[in-house]
């Protein structure tokens, strides 16, 4: 699902205009569609008390809507509205809706009244996408009002969180905190990335009147947010005749002395999200270990050096090695001994399959040329791969990952809150998955070797392959912290709850 800019959004309401369909038609469909949640969402809607917080501009229109419409059709318990703006300053389709809520004879306050600090559902529409710097004025006032005089409501954002904004992450002021936002057509920046998405809540995207395929099928929108519908092909079920040959077979270069735990959770991970084969190959002393977590891998022994690592002589074996392999995965447990850079750059270079690299195997300078290279670092080792301060990534995260990945021809998945995806043509997903309950030794393995067991099943499609254990890896998190809790979770339960995932994955109807 295409992320846009307001001025992105803003061209697409102006094309949707042009081709004939009326702008206070998209706003009627825009507070239609919010009335549409909240019935949905909060059921039975009549026996809410609502507040409805409109400011002056679109967004206030199309909180005028929705005052209309739940003041004609739903006839809530109570309802308040609230323009914190004089009618003479409304404008266009936002003064039409003005006119016509009070034709309808709802009545419109200056203020919030105490009487309304009740409310058990607050709509905000005070500001949108066209705010730049921080709210001030009445319009902060409302705000803290909307954060600290509503105890028992929940919020509901429309399009954004008011004093958000729109096309970043971090806050130029106070926001409101929303429960959930209600947004039209694509999401927008400042609901992908965080601080700001944490505000957000939860995101509902509904269409208004633009045809999807004009953000879809424009090229120079080059963010998007993953969803389950882009990757759901690689979840159908398997054709009947399928064997292990026909999923792919992983070979995973990882391990060392005190280190085995790393290796066997990225075979695991490789075969839990469905690989054919894997081989793990590691220093010959720490195979016993390896081959004692999981009858399923198979393990190759390489020589070691003097720490118990693989050893730099190694590397002309895992070439041999690879022959016949779908995809490698290398890095999880290496060690840093300066052995490990010799063979990153021996087997990059050689190889033609895909091949995934983390942790340890994040050295070099690794090119793609036109091959399928993923690098998963997190901020750190991102900071050590680009000489930059760990701040620094953290402050423009998808910039970042984006300039790396083109400039060195690789897939790069930069870890943390809303992993970013970088291709290396530009294009950046953002993965909304994830729970701090993965902030765990290990996890990191598990989704490596989850990458390689999608890969070696799609290795023609390997951006959805990428994307899909990238989602179902922190979607396999957020349900186990719901059922284990966000401290007891840990690396390996990733896996047990993998399943669950898949299935709430090939659930979703295509296109939702």
């Amino acid at each position: 699902m295409k992320v846009l800019t307001a001025s992105q959004m803003r061209a697409v309401d102006q094309r949707t205009i042009e081709a004939g369909f009326p702008g206070v038609a998209l706003m009627e469909n825009a507070g239609h569609r919010v009335v549409e949640h909240l019935a949905k969402r909060y059921q039975p809607l009549s026996a809410h008390r609502i507040a409805v917080i409109c400011g002056k501009g679109n967004n206030g229109g199309d909180g005028l809507v929705v005052a209309r419409q739940l003041h004609t059709r739903i006839h809530p318990a109570a309802l308040w509205v609230v323009l914190l703006a004089a009618p003479e300053d409304l404008k266009g389709e936002a003064a039409a809706n003005y006119r016509m809520l009070q034709i309808c004879g709802c009545p419109v306050l200056g203020e919030i009244p105490p009487e309304a600090h009740t409310a058990t559902l607050v709509v905000d529409a005070l500001l949108g996408t066209g705010i730049s710097g921080p709210a001030g004025g009445r319009m902060l006032q409302a705000i803290r009002q909307i954060n600290t005089s509503f105890p028992l409501a929940d919020v509901v954002a429309v399009d954004i969180p008011s004093g958000m904004p729109s096309d970043s992450g971090e806050p130029v002021g106070e926001t409101a905190r929303a429960n959930c936002t209600v947004t039209f057509t694509a999401p927008k920046v400042c609901h992908a990335l965080p601080p700001n998405c944490d505000a957000v809540g939860e995101l509902a995207v509904y269409p208004i009147g633009m045809p999807p395929e004009w953000c879809e099928q424009d090229d120079s929108i080059r963010l998007s947010l993953v969803e389950p519908a882009m990757f759901q092909g690689l979840l159908a079920p398997r054709p009947p005749g399928g064997h292990k040959g026909t999923f792919g077979h992983v070979l995973a270069i990882a391990g060392s002395r005190g280190k085995t735990g790393a290796a066997a959770l990225t075979g695991l991970g490789a075969l839990r999200a469905g690989a054919g084969l894997v081989t793990v190959a590691s220093a010959e002393g720490a195979l016993a270990a390896i081959a004692s977590c999981a009858a399923e891998l198979m393990t190759e022994p390489l020589p070691e050096n003097e720490t118990g690592g693989i050893a730099a002589s190694a590397a002309r074996a895992i070439v041999e090695l690879a022959a016949g392999k779908t995809v490698l995965a290398m890095g999880p447990g290496l060690g840093r001994h300066p052995d490990i850079a010799k063979l990153v750059e021996c087997v990059t270079a050689e190889l033609d399959q895909p091949i995934i690299l983390d942790a340890d195997a994040l050295v070099g300078d690794v090119r793609g040329r036109g091959r399928t290279r993923v690098l998963t670092p997190h901020p750190g080792e991102m900071a050590r791969l680009t000489g930059k301060s760990t701040q620094e990534i953290q402050r423009d995260r998808v910039g970042a990952a984006r300039a790396f990945a083109m400039e060195r021809g690789v897939t790069l998945v930069l870890k943390g809150q809303r992993t970013v995806i970088a291709f290396p043509d530009g294009r950046v997903w953002i993965n909304p998955t994830g729970t701090p309950a993965l902030g765990t030794g290990g996890s990191g393995d598990v989704l490596t070797g989850m990458i390689a067991g999608f890969l070696a099943q799609f290795p023609g499609d390997p951006d959805r392959a990428v994307a899909a254990a990238v989602y179902l890896h922190g979607l396999a998190g957020e349900i186990g912290a719901r059922a284990l809790g966000e401290k007891c979770l840990i690396a390996g339960d990733a896996l047990e709850y993998l399943p669950d995932a898949m299935e709430e994955c090939a659930e979703v109807p295509d296109g939702e």
